[in-house]
């Protein structure tokens, strides 16, 4: 695996190929962040009956999602370019909106449930193009994080009674 040429980055990939993989990855990164402070907000502000239960699974949720932002930014490094790191950067490159003063378990649910939709389907759409560019270890890692969510839009679907 020689880059002595410069056409290849550091783990053999074509330097071309990378760039429309990494930016689609950074968009996908600023949507995580996004979703990752909706999520927070649910977390701090659901009200009601199923406060006890969403309150809990709004925080295992954002968990979980600042390990998956951690190994997208790393992922872009592996790739050899820099991570977008700006909330403003975030608020201009995301596919998920912002959703403020939501209390209600039902609504921030619906939320959570609108945000995996989302990144669902953003993270398909990455996992094509890179296995286009034959980055394999990108796909795999969206492709993993499809399936764990396509659970939890099944489990928060049926928490709404869907």
């Amino acid at each position: 695996m020689s880059n002595q040429d410069n056409t290849t980055n550091q783990i053999g990939l074509e330097r071309a190929d990378m760039s429309a993989v990494v930016e689609k990855l950074n968009s996908l990164l600023s949507s995580y962040h996004m979703f990752y402070i909706n999520v927070r907000g649910y977390h701090w502000n659901v009200k009601g009956e199923h406060f006890f239960s969403l309150h809990e699974q709004f925080e295992d949720l954002y968990t979980n999602l600042q390990v998956e932002i951690d190994e997208i930014a790393e992922r872009i490094l592996t790739l050899g370019k820099t991570p977008l790191h700006a909330y403003s950067d975030f608020a201009q490159h995301t596919s998920i909106k912002e959703d403020k003063n939501v209390h209600d378990g039902n609504s921030c649910v619906k939320g959570v449930v609108t945000g995996l939709q989302t990144l669902i389907e953003e993270q398909r759409k990455v996992s094509a193009l890179a296995e286009e560019a034959e980055d394999q270890g990108t796909a795999d890692l969206l492709d993993e994080y499809v399936q764990q969510q396509e659970k939890l839009v099944w489990m928060y679907n049926a928490f709404l009674g869907k």
